[in-house]
């Protein structure tokens, strides 16, 4: 089966990636690009502590780098590796464990996340948050990106109080 299969039946994928209805599969933007890699290349050095040149080259070579946004990765892979401690101390303060006990995929997304919200403040927080979400929700667990959500919304009051209280005075009520 396919995944355009609705009835059990196989089909053929659809002319140009298509979806049915005539909807193609949305693009990945060069900063989502670059997030993924930088995610592949923490991932790397919380596994291996391989050094940043080394992961930093084989990130560079892997198919599909040249869609990505190299000057928003370098400062995700690089600023990442070298405020790791800072980071880690941060996270420390909204998560329910040490951050080494983490898997490698949410410690690594939850250091992009807080990095963003950290050093990026051209990206709105609940952006920061959401692509965070979102490469947790590709490459970790099940349920991950309900924690990395909650972990990164703790920061993100903690980092950007102004900007967390303002979208939460002005958001319409339920």
């Amino acid at each position: 089966m396919t995944p355009h299969d609705t009835d059990g039946v196989a089909r053929p994928p659809l002319p140009g990636g298509a979806r049915p209805g005539g909807k193609k599969p949305a693009q990945k933007s060069s900063r989502r690009r670059s997030r993924e890699f930088a995610l592949q290349g923490l991932y790397q050095w919380l596994v291996s502590g391989s050094e940043a040149g080394v992961i930093d080259a084989h990130m560079r070579e892997l198919d599909g780098f040249k869609q990505a946004d190299a000057v928003h990765f370098d400062a995700l892979l690089h600023g990442c590796l070298a405020e790791a401690a800072d980071l880690d101390a941060l996270l420390a303060r909204h998560v329910d464990r040490k951050t080494t006990e983490l898997s490698p995929i949410e410690h690594g997304v939850l250091m992009i996340g807080t990095y963003e919200l950290k050093h990026c403040i051209d990206i709105p927080y609940r952006v920061a948050i959401n692509e965070a979400v979102e490469l947790a929700k590709s490459f970790g667990g099940t349920d991950g990106h309900k924690y990395v959500n909650g972990v990164l919304d703790k920061a993100a009051a903690e980092l950007r109080p102004v900007e967390v209280q303002a979208r939460r005075t002005t958001a319409p009520r339920d």
